[in-house]
C-alpha cells in the first residue's frame, strides 16, 4: 500500500485547513469559493428521473444501458457538432476524476512512457502518470514537446483553473500533429458548456478533426453543467479504438455508472433549459465577483470561460488566500495547479447568491 502511496503528492486540499478556520471564524460565517462544487438544486426533472429509477436491484452494465448511449450520441451530435456517433463512440464513466486518475494506468502506460498536460492544469492528470509510474511533463504549446516515448496527451478547454479557452485553429493544429506522431489526444471539455467571453469547440467537431475521431477522445461531466457532482456522471466520445478495449478493461473493474445515475443522465442531457437556466446563475454571480475583485485590487487573466476567474495581486498566492481568508472568504492557491501558479489564486463562481453578496460587500 505505501509503495502505491508514495508515488503521490501531498493531497493539496488539505493545505488549506488552517486558513479555512481563519475564514469560518469571520462573524458573518465563511464564503468558500476554493473547490467549485455545485451548491444549487439538482433540477427538478433529473431528481424524478433517479427516484423513478430507485428500485434498481440487478448490476448495470459498464457500456450503460442503450437508452443511455442513444442520449450521449444524440448530445454529442447536437451540442458538439459531433457527425455520425454510434454507441461504439461512447462510453460512461464514474464521473470524471476517476477516469483522468486511471486512464493511463488502463491504457497499460508504465515506466519510459510519457504523459503531457497543461503548464497550469488539474493535478490528478499528473496524479494519473504518478500511478501508472510513467513519466510526466507539462507544456506550453504541445506540439514542442519531444514526440518519442509520448502516449498521452492531455488537452482542457475550457481550463480549469484558468479559464482560457484554445481557438478552433489551434485545436486542429493539435488535433493535426498528434497524429502525425501517433499520439494519443485526451480532450478534457468539463467546461464547454460554460463559456463567457469565448465559445469554446470540441476536439469532436468536424472542423478540428477532419470528419474522423482517430486518436481523439473527449471528456465530458455532468457535475458543473447540471449540478450533478453527487451522482459521478461522466462520459467519453471519440475513436472506438481507444474505447473498446477501455470498455473491457472497465468491465473487469466492475467500473459501473448505478442505473439510477444513468436514468437521471438521460434526463439531463434531453433537457437543455435547466442548463440555461444554471448558465445565468453562475453568469450573475461572475459578474458581481468579477467586479468585486477587480475594484479590490486584483487582475484577472484569461476566465473567458469555466466556473473559475483566475486573480492576481501580484504576491504570493499564499499571501492572497491569507489575506481574503481574514475577510472570510477562501480560495484556491494558484501554485495548486502547478509553480506558474505561485502568484495566482482560483476563486470559484460555485456559492450561492447569498454568499457570492457577502463576498462582494467584504471585498
Amino acid at each position: 500500500m505505501s509503495a502505491v502511496s508514495d508515488r503521490l503528492p501531498t493531497f493539496p486540499w488539505d493545505k488549506l485547513t488552517p486558513y479555512k478556520a481563519t475564514a469560518a471564524a469571520h462573524p458573518d460565517g465563511i464564503v468558500d469559493l476554493s473547490v467549485g462544487t455545485p451548491v444549487d438544486p439538482v433540477p427538478e426533472l433529473v431528481q424524478k428521473a433517479l427516484v423513478a429509477a430507485a428500485d434498481s436491484p440487478g448490476y448495470p452494465t459498464v457500456w450503460g444501458t442503450p437508452e443511455l448511449r442513444d442520449a450521449i450520441t444524440g448530445w454529442v451530435e447536437r451540442r458538439l457538432g459531433a457527425r455520425d456517433v454510434t454507441h461504439r463512440h461512447v462510453l460512461p464513466v464514474v464521473g470524471s476524476k476517476e477516469l483522468v486518475a486511471w486512464l493511463p494506468t488502463q491504457l497499460g502506460l508504465g515506466p519510459g512512457d510519457r504523459v503531457a498536460y497543461p503548464r497550469l492544469a488539474y493535478p490528478t492528470y499528473e496524479v494519473g502518470a504518478r500511478l501508472a509510474r510513467a513519466a510526466y511533463e507539462v507544456y506550453d504549446d504541445p506540439t514542442e514537446l519531444d514526440p518519442e516515448g509520448l502516449k498521452l496527451l492531455w488537452l482542457n478547454s475550457p481550463s480549469n483553473p484558468t479559464g482560457r479557452v484554445l481557438p478552433k485553429e489551434e485545436l486542429t493544429r493539435i488535433v493535426a500533429w498528434a497524429r502525425e506522431h501517433g499520439i494519443l489526444l485526451f480532450s478534457d471539455e468539463c467546461y464547454l458548456e460554460l463559456g463567457w467571453e469565448a465559445d469554446p469547440v470540441s476536439v469532436l467537431h468536424p472542423d478540428v478533426n477532419g470528419g474522423s475521431y482517430e486518436g481523439i477522445v473527449a471528456v465530458h461531466s455532468l457535475s458543473k453543467r447540471s449540478n450533478l457532482a453527487g451522482y459521478r456522471a461522466a462520459f467519453l466520445a471519440g475513436d472506438p479504438a481507444v474505447l473498446s478495449p477501455l470498455l473491457e478493461i472497465r468491465k473487469h473493474g466492475g467500473m459501473m455508472t448505478p442505473a439510477p445515475t444513468q436514468a437521471a443522465v438521460i434526463a439531463a442531457l434531453g433537457d437543455d433549459e435547466h442548463v440555461r437556466v444554471q448558465r445565468e446563475r453562475y453568469a450573475a454571480r461572475r459578474t458581481l465577483l468579477r467586479e468585486a475583485l477587480l475594484a479590490h485590487g486584483f487582475r484577472i487573466d484569461h476566465s473567458e470561460a469555466s466556473l473559475y476567474l483566475w486573480a492576481t495581486r501580484g504576491e504570493s498566492c499564499w499571501d492572497t488566500v491569507s489575506h481574503l481568508a481574514e475577510r472570510g472568504i477562501l480560495v484556491a492557491p494558484g501554485d495548486f495547479y502547478g509553480p506558474a501558479g505561485a502568484q495566482f489564486v482560483r476563486v470559484a463562481l460555485t456559492a450561492t447568491d447569498e454568499r457570492v453578496a457577502a463576498a462582494v460587500r467584504r471585498l
